[in-house]
């Protein structure tokens, strides 16, 4: 893609299969951060998957999270008061931070933010990714991310 030209916004709602997976739906707002303009991301399959937006919020993404359904159509989470749908706006530069992996896909998300911010960031409890997702320091490394292991 050449450089002059910038990524667009989306709107998306996670389903179950054939539609867009639940897994992939952190690891996406890390990077509708960094996109031009708004993109909006319904969550319909777990209720408690924008909980991980506040750290990224710290690293200065501009994300605000809601308990209304903004996707195309009402979920069954539409009165339930659980914060399942977010609004992301973009570009935003994250700044590095101190952060503590939650889960398997909030912590990958957490890493994609930190490569993502400039400088360094401390991230602990990587246990859980490494466990997770097979040789994921071989991929580092193709990557040329500098890290080290505490």
């Amino acid at each position: 893609m050449p450089p002059s030209r910038s990524i667009a916004s989306i709107v998306l709602e996670t389903d179950v299969h054939p539609g867009f997976m639940t897994d992939w739906q952190q690891p996406l707002v890390v990077a509708l951060t960094q996109t031009g303009g708004i993109s909006i991301v319904h969550e319909t399959v777990y209720e408690n998957r924008m909980g991980f937006t506040e750290a990224l919020r710290d690293m200065g993404a501009r994300i605000q999270t809601y308990p209304e359904c903004l996707g195309g159509l009402p979920c069954r989470f539409q009165q339930a008061n659980y914060h399942h749908s977010a609004v992301v706006s973009g570009p935003t530069p994250l700044t590095p931070a101190e952060i503590e992996v939650p889960d398997l896909r909030g912590g990958f998300s957490y890493l994609i933010a930190a490569l993502a911010a400039d400088g360094s960031s401390t991230v602990t409890g990587c246990e859980l990714i490494y466990r997770g997702y097979e040789r994921f320091s071989e991929k580092l490394d193709a990557l040329g991310v500098d890290y080290s292991l505490v």
